[in-house]
């Protein structure tokens, strides 16, 4: 029953955030992360000079997470039972 291999990242886009990548590679192979998928790219008039990943709002099956950085944001969808703490805790794992 244990699936060691984690998670799958959709690649849908041709273009990320830099340094979003292998913070996704790295989520995936969190256990409960089952699929993670960066959406679309948007610019934004606040600054935020580190990348940041910040919940947004539950969808079906998982979040919405977005990812800052400079001027401009991602979102990401996470396929996931996790509730929004555990998912919190594993976004500021990815930090460390």
């Amino acid at each position: 029953m244990g699936n060691s291999s984690g998670g799958r990242l959709v690649w849908n886009h041709s273009t990320h955030l830099p340094g979003l990548i292998p913070l996704l590679e790295k989520l995936i192979t969190f256990q409960g992360i089952q699929t993670v998928t960066p959406g679309e790219i948007k610019r934004v008039r606040g600054h935020c000079p580190k990348l940041k990943l910040r919940i947004s709002v539950p969808i079906r099956g998982g979040y919405k997470v977005i990812a800052r950085q400079g001027k401009t944001v991602q979102e990401v969808f996470i396929v996931t039972p996790l509730s929004q703490a555990e998912l919190a805790a594993a976004l500021d794992r990815l930090f460390l």
